[in-house]
């Protein structure tokens, strides 16, 4: 058997080790493969794994491969790729603000280790320290809003609830904070984090800067999401991660010969079309909102980029298209 066959088999009989097993849908749809070689990988977890059952479930009448999770225990010991991984993603999640995420994701680390055999785990923990210095340039630097662990945890609260929460807030029209009763619907993550909400009577969706939330409080009253109220599809509405409806609609940029290249390796936004013209030059077509967030990242572009749609935005950029950058995004 070939290295990377070996590699599938455990795999298999990681995912047979679950609550209901897994069924030979599962297993073409996991690997890519066709139904007989997913009936090919059964007969081989059923040769390697004495302790395999085959059931067939009540609810959809599929047969269902299962091997108990003590067959396979003493095969689960993480590998120091896997747990630098897990430190890096939980790196990545203080980075966001996200520290209940955090918190949660140390919590699952520790429980992983103390399962590993005292035998491996020294040298599990050279090998992480390793490979952590070594994905070093997997931190991505520049400016970031500071984090507030307390609002933080408060809102992750408020969203598993749901629950009401009373902010302490000013918007950037007032010169006051104020207080506020909020239906915390979802959290836009950018380079300012945006808090999705609305009154507790109901309402449109509004954004507050989770940075400028002074003081929160998770209330006992809880509340009904909005029927059919998507957070993905709301961000697809936005550029960045501040929402507009009144800025929403079609955008057209038209990028250089020069910059087309670059361009080519970017994605804008999640509903992008690109077209290449005869003279080389891309245009990418979307529909958003945040003509702001769209202004500060066409300057890094220089006069490599034109608005075509729309007019707003082509007049707040058009006297700062510069010449001089020595290097394109």
């Amino acid at each position: 058997m070939s290295f990377s066959k070996a590699q599938d088999l455990l795999r298999l009989a990681f995912m047979a080790s679950g609550a209901r097993g897994v069924t030979l849908v599962e297993i073409a749809d996991a690997f890519g493969c066709s139904h007989r070689t997913a009936q090919r990988m059964t007969e081989a977890l059923s040769a390697s794994f004495p302790a395999v059952e085959q059931r067939i479930d009540d609810e959809d009448r599929r047969a269902r491969w299962i091997i108990p999770a003590r067959s396979v225990a003493a095969l689960a010991t993480p590998s120091a790729e896997e747990l630098a991984a897990l430190s890096a993603a939980i790196q990545a999640l203080d980075r966001e603000g996200l520290a209940t995420e955090a918190d949660a994701a140390r919590l699952l680390a520790s429980k992983v280790r103390a399962m590993i055999p005292k035998s491996a785990a020294l040298r599990l923990a050279s090998d992480e320290e390793a490979l952590l210095e070594a994905l070093g340039y997997a931190v991505r630097p520049g400016p970031r809003s500071a984090a507030n662990p307390d609002v933080d945890r408060a809102i992750s609260e408020a969203l598993k609830g749901p629950f009401l929460v009373r902010v302490i807030y000013r918007s950037r029209r007032e010169t006051k904070t104020a207080e506020r009763v909020l239906a915390p619907h979802g959290l836009l993550l950018g380079v300012r984090r945006y808090l999705v909400a609305r009154p507790p009577e109901g309402g449109e969706m509004h954004h507050y800067r989770v940075e400028d939330i002074e003081k929160i409080e998770v209330l006992t009253e809880s509340f009904a999401f909005d029927e059919g109220f998507d957070i993905a599809a709301h961000a697809d509405r936005a550029f960045g991660s501040f929402v507009n409806d009144a800025e929403f609609g079609e955008v057209v940029w038209r990028f250089t010969a020069r910059a087309a290249p670059h361009a080519r390796r970017f994605l804008f936004h999640p509903t992008q079309e690109v077209e290449v013209e005869r003279d080389g030059s891309l245009l990418v077509r979307f529909r958003a909102s945040g003509l702001l967030e769209m202004c500060w990242h066409l300057y890094a572009w220089g006069d490599q980029v034109e608005v075509l749609q729309p007019a707003a935005l082509r007049e707040m950029v058009h006297s700062y298209r510069r010449s001089d950058f020595q290097a394109l995004p």
